[in-house]
Order: C-alpha cells, then structure tokens, then sequence
C-alpha cells in the first residue's frame, strides 16, 4: 500500500497508524494531501528530473527527505495559493491541508530527527468564518423518518429506519456506525470505534433499541458476517452506500441532498438534545469530542432559538399609552 511515495512518507503514515492510532481513514487524508504536497514542490523547486507537465502525474518515488531542506514558508505560502486558486479548496479544506503540513514537518524535526528545521512553525492556519452548523428541526426529523417508514421492501425499511434513527439520537459518527458489529449491542447501548481508533460506549433510545431489535428480525443469519448493518448484498455497508441511501430518502422527504448529509444528522441530534436541556460537558461525551470547545458550536445555534423565543412572548406587543402616561 502506498507505493507511490518515497520512503520518508510511507514512514510517517505508519507512524500515525501503529503509534498515534489514527484511523485509516484519517491516514488517508494525510497520504493523498501530502502526496500532492510533495509533487507540488517537485514540480515548483525542480527537485528530480521530470517530463511530466501535470502535477498530479509526477513520480515522487526517488525523493529524499535532505530535498526538503530548501524550503522556505514562501514555498509553503505558495503551495497553499495553489490549492485555494488551481484546486478552488475552501477555507475549511485548506485549513485542515496546514495542520497535516504542521503534524508532517513536526515529525520529521522532533521524531524522526531528520530536518534541523521545520518551516511550518511560521505557517499560519487560514482565517475560519463562523458558521453555526445546518441541522435538521424536530419536525423535519420525524418527515425524514416517516418517508423512511413508507419503503416497500421489508429489509430496508427496517434497516434504514434503525439506521437514520440512531444517528438521529446518538449522533454518532458515520465511520461509527459501520464498524458495528451484532456483538456491539448490549440492552440499551452499544460500543464504536471512534477517532484515534479509541473504543466508546454509547447510550440509545429505547425507540432507536426497538427499531434495532425490528430490524435484527429481517436480518439474514450470516455466520461468516458479524456487521450489523448489511448492503443489499449481505455484507458491512461502506460509507459510501450509507450516504448513498440517505440521499434517496433526504430527496423523497424534499431536502435538498447537497445541504444535508449524514454529518448533518450528528448536527441535528446534538442541536436537539443540548436544546432539550442537556449540559455541553455531557453533549461532549456523547459526540465523543476530545475538546469541549469542539462542542460549544451548538451553544450559538441555541442562543439564536433563545432570541427567536424571546420574540414570540405574547407580552411583546405590549406598549405604554403614551396619551395617558402624560396626564
């Protein structure tokens, strides 16, 4: 796996699989930003000979680690130029392309010890706009779950219902909810794999438990798959098909599938419970966030509910008469 890099790459990707414990997914992120990291600055620097014209087609093989010792926080500055104008990355996307940049260089000057330097230590992180998170109201969750409960075929009737129902009321994470396996469930909860590859417990509905137990009864009986929630074809359902039968369900219930995703039901159960009462320090062992700070995004999203309340007091269209406050 991961041929295609030279050596000084590879290492680190498997530093942050077996010692930091990142998931493979997050690993991946950091090979394909990376990768492209390194042929931008081949292609910028001339660092091997090359015929290529497109950047993406560089061989970055025979790079050694000593060829990053020329560059500067303006090669750097450049490189994220090139991925705001030439790759149109957002401001989030960018963001997270500095700090693998930043997790990149620390390694190779504080573990692997083979840069004296490290450039990124200049490098600042994009300027990030507030934004409060799109969630779905209480109303438009039961839409979503009522289209859901319409579909003819008994196996994904079931399963979608349990499915879009525990991110609803958990709101785990969708690499979450596909590493579970039928040994997960334990009465009302039930462990996951989460970030850093760190195992959880988290708590269910009684509701989301009852749609799990309906669902388990039309679940074929696979000595040979232990994953909870099966594809069409009886094995673990991939991200991909999750979001996949999400968009079906989201367009059927008139959302539109490019505002909402499966992330955006992990908004909406958070948006729900911290409006139903729930303290943030507990809302963050729920989403299994490191930092509370992660956490205080619903805060604001409840701020503007607690204005919109404010308004609909009925006695806000109360006024002093002020013909007789004068006599």
């Amino acid at each position: 796996m991961y041929k295609d890099i030279p050596y000084f790459l590879r290492d680190f990707l498997s530093y942050l699989k077996t010692i930091k414990g990142l998931s493979p997914n997050t690993v991946h992120e950091y090979y394909y930003d990376l990768r492209l990291y390194l042929k931008f600055m081949t292609y910028r620097l001339n660092l091997l000979d090359f015929e290529e014209k497109e950047i993406e087609d560089i061989d970055i093989r025979k790079l050694k680690v000593e060829d990053l010792k020329g560059i500067s926080i303006i090669d750097l500055h450049s490189y994220i130029s090139y991925r705001d104008n030439d790759r149109d990355n957002s401001t989030t996307t960018r963001s997270r392309k500095v700090s693998s940049l930043r997790t990149f260089y620390k390694y190779l000057n504080t573990v692997a010890k083979s840069l004296d330097e490290n450039p990124t230590l200049e490098l600042e992180l994009p300027k990030m706009k507030k934004r409060n998170p799109v969630y779905m109201t209480f109303d438009e969750s039961k839409r979503l779950l009522e289209v859901i409960a319409q579909e003819k075929n008994a196996f994904l009737r079931y399963r979608d219902f349990a499915i879009v129902l525990l991110f609803l009321t958990t709101g785990i994470r969708l690499s979450e909810l596909t590493s579970m396996d039928t040994t997960s469930l334990k009465d009302l909860e039930f462990t996951v794999i989460g970030k850093g590859n760190k195992e959880r417990i988290v708590y269910m509905t009684e509701a989301a438990r009852y749609a799990i137990d309906q669902y388990l009864m039309v679940r074929p009986d696979l000595e040979e798959e232990k994953a909870l929630f099966l594809s069409n074809r009886y094995s673990r359902m991939s991200n991909r098909a999750v979001q996949h039968m999400l968009d079906k369900y989201l367009a059927k219930a008139g959302f539109d599938t490019r505002k909402y995703s499966v992330h955006k039901l992990r908004h909406t159960a958070a948006t729900l419970m911290y409006r139903e009462g729930v303290d943030i320090r507990t809302l963050q062992k729920v989403l299994g966030h490191t930092s509370v700070a992660t956490t205080q995004i619903y805060t604001h999203v409840a701020d503007d509910s607690i204005k919109g309340a404010i308004s609909h007091n009925p006695l806000n269209a109360i006024k002093m008469d002020e013909e007789k406050s004068e006599e």
